[in-house]
């Protein structure tokens, strides 16, 4: 999830996962990817789009901070090249030309219930769990308001979909926000308990890659063979969920999660593509007006969408080249 840009890069160090995450020795012609978690199912696609691109000569190594807003800290501070976020706050107050080149998931995400609720105008005044201060579900939280013309009573925090449905399951919640994957399990498990309250359509990114604009322009080439991977998985999985499970390396950091994770890759994939989260064109234009729209309602960028330039938060190029 989202979190905005703040915390010191003194606490880089101690982000870092532990188990040697990083996939080899650093070397200077490398590229260094900072990832904002550790392997997951969700990352399955990521890491075939990685393989596609070592096949055609990139070069890379990565590396999973326990924290998204660690992970831009890695960005601007030229310790990575390229990261996972949507850095919109960090991109308007910092002074590195940094730019997002390709998004990697939407805002997909569900406000669930107990029976007490059943659609989003019956949540006015009432406590809501969520994510994280400033991130993703707070931001999603700040737009349902807006639109709405309701304020959320009291906001707590608990990090992980997957702990939020587990605390709305044990009574601690009657509403939180989560993403895709847990919203079908706890309906498929539970789902005569709980509500899914309907929720307007959202295309802004969750997930995006961005790195330094005189970064990216240094090292064109890799970028490029980077760039088209994603956009040939992206494309590849929407005609065909299942191949991302068929071209997951069983010896990578993927192929090591445990098997009930595996098993599910089809179901996660099916369900993902299904349920609108990925752009198969790598969001682009579509993806960045979007996101001026949504981050803007969401106060983490200052100004109105109108106001805004896309080219000072996206570099296209690389997404354009790749279509060709």
């Amino acid at each position: 999830m989202k979190r905005l840009f703040g915390k010191a890069c003194a606490f880089l160090a101690a982000a870092l996962f532990a188990g040697g995450l990083t996939v080899s020795s650093a070397q200077a012609e490398k590229i260094r990817i900072a990832l904002a978690e550790t392997p997951s199912d969700e990352l399955a696609a990521f890491f075939v789009a990685l393989d596609r691109a070592k096949a055609n000569g990139l070069d890379y190594e990565w590396t999973a901070f326990s924290d998204e807003e660690l992970a831009i800290q890695a960005v601007l501070s030229g310790q990575m090249d390229i990261g996972f976020g949507t850095p919109y706050a960090a991109m308007q107050k910092s002074k590195a030309p940094i730019r997002i080149i390709f998004q990697l998931s939407k805002l997909k995400f569900f406000p669930v219930t107990s029976k007490k609720y059943s659609k989003l105008e019956d949540l006015d005044g009432e406590p809501i769990m969520l994510h994280s201060r400033g991130g993703g579900t707070d931001s999603i939280a700040n737009v349902i308001e807006d639109r709405l013309g309701i304020k959320f009573g009291e906001r707590s925090y608990v990090p992980g979909s997957a702990n939020r449905i587990v605390a709305l399951i044990a009574g601690q919640t009657d509403a939180t926000i989560v993403d895709l994957s847990n919203k079908n399990k706890l309906m498929k498990q539970e789902g005569d308990k709980f509500n899914v309250l309907p929720m307007f359509e959202v295309d802004a990114s969750d997930e995006a890659l961005f790195a330094n604009l005189d970064w990216i322009k240094a090292n064109e080439a890799d970028v490029d063979i980077f760039v088209k991977a994603l956009l040939s998985v992206y494309r590849d999985m929407t005609k065909d969920p299942t191949i991302i499970s068929r071209e997951t390396d069983p010896n990578g950091p993927i192929g090591q999660l445990p098997p009930e994770v595996l098993g599910n890759l089809d179901t996660f994939y099916t369900d993902a593509v299904e349920g609108g989260l990925y752009d198969a064109d790598g969001g682009g234009r579509k993806a960045a007006k979007a996101d001026m729209e949504w981050y803007s309602a969401a106060g983490q960028l200052t100004g109105s969408p109108e106001s805004l330039n896309i080219e000072d938060f996206w570099y296209l190029k690389p997404l354009d080249d790749a279509k060709m």
